[in-house]
């Protein structure tokens, strides 16, 4: 199974719902807004020795230690400053053996939340080269523009 292949077969768990747009390097991504907890400010982020580049370290979140992951860093993308937009979505996670887990991702901004039908969500065509289209449930048309809809458990959760 090709990458391609395993991207449109996991597309076909994508119902009509709400999603939260957010930015990452002038592109606009979106999850499903039940997976969202919460959106927050920047943290201080703990350091955690060793661990990969996007791995940012963890934060306190009440109490909890939640791990932070950037996803510019994740997903291959240059690295930027932060700014005053850059925030942290805690998500809901599945990780192996379906635990869910609290992780928060860095984003260059938060957008909006949007509704998508089903008609409006494709699966994401084949592009022509070697690309790691893995962490994508498909794309949504909304009018002239294309939102990427991310699989957030293939992304940070179980594989």
């Amino acid at each position: 199974m090709t990458k391609n292949d395993s991207t449109a077969s996991s597309s076909a768990k994508v119902t009509a719902s709400k999603y939260l747009t957010f930015t990452l390097s002038n592109e606009v991504y979106a999850i499903e807004i039940t997976r969202v907890k919460e959106i927050i400010g920047l943290h201080e982020i703990t350091l955690v020795p060793q661990a990969p580049k996007y791995v940012k370290g963890v934060i306190n979140l009440r109490g909890k230690v939640v791990p932070v992951i950037d996803l510019r860093l994740k997903f291959g993308l240059p690295s930027e400053d932060y700014t005053e937009r850059t925030c942290i979505i805690v998500l809901e996670v599945a990780m192996d053996g379906g635990v869910l887990e609290y992780t928060g991702v860095v984003v260059d901004a938060v957008s909006e939340v949007i509704n998508i039908d089903t008609g409006n969500i494709e699966p994401t065509p084949p592009l022509g080269v070697q690309v790691d289209t893995e962490y994508i449930l498909g794309m949504a048309r909304m009018g002239d523009r294309v939102r990427i809809l991310l699989d957030i458990d293939r992304a940070l959760g179980a594989e």
